[in-house]
């Protein structure tokens, strides 16, 4: 290779890792990291002694999860989408969810088998969106996995304020962690019934795809002319 070609190879090499580096610093990616950078916050400010402490963690919580609509809709308004952030943002949002669901299991406010259920939905459907995207298939959105979302989010919230609070202006006191599991119990309803569709839009997608290239003509593995010959 001449000293001209690695001089182009080098310079397009460069332009493709200041990309890279553009899109990591635009602002709804960094929206994005943020949310990430909070986690450890929220786990550092839950205390089982302090309900103040636990009121702080919940507001950074809430403020996480409200940041996934801001970025995505800044993405959107600006045409800032990019690589990193379809790569980001989900897992954002599942290190959020799943980091302190493990928390809480750790400190007794989560039953263990619902936080594995929980998890394991989303590793499930994570992995069933991949294969989808490497077959070509679109997979529609399940009106349960939205529902899911919300009552999983302010069951969390409640769960990490954890503490008896009276409501403001009244003399009733709610219990905020026994609120927050029974809208757990809810999401995980929820969860189950969208992981159900989203398996059945895929075996739907698959199907749809198998009966247009049926119906194209298109042979994916077309017989050899010639038989393969063998050595000896």
């Amino acid at each position: 290779m001449s000293t001209e070609a690695k001089t182009q190879q080098t310079q397009r090499r460069a332009r493709r890792r200041q990309t890279i580096r553009e899109e990591f610093t635009n602002l709804p990616n960094l929206i994005t990291l943020a949310r990430i950078a909070s986690i450890p916050l929220v786990l550092v400010f839950i205390d089982d002694s302090d309900p103040v402490r636990s009121l702080w963690a919940c507001l950074i919580f809430l403020v996480a999860s409200v940041s996934d609509a801001l970025d995505g809709y800044l993405a959107r308004s600006r045409k800032m989408i990019t690589v990193v952030g379809k790569f980001l943002d989900p897992l954002a949002d599942k290190l959020l969810v799943m980091a302190v669901l493990v928390y809480m299991v750790r400190i007794g406010r989560v039953p263990d088998w619902i936080a594995v259920l929980l998890i394991g939905r989303e590793i499930a459907i994570t992995g069933l969106r991949g294969i989808a995207i490497s077959e070509g298939l679109v997979i529609a959105a399940s009106p349960f996995g939205k529902n899911k979302t919300a009552f999983q989010l302010i069951g969390i919230a409640f769960l990490i304020l954890h503490f008896p609070y009276p409501l403001l202006g009244t003399n009733h006191v709610i219990d905020f962690h026994s609120v927050g599991l029974t809208v757990i119990y809810v999401s995980l309803v929820f969860s189950i019934f969208s992981a159900i569709q989203y398996f059945q839009f895929f075996l739907e997608a698959a199907e749809d795809k198998e009966r247009r290239e049926a119906q194209q003509g298109e042979d994916p593995d077309p017989p050899l002319d010639d038989p393969p010959t063998t050595r000896a």
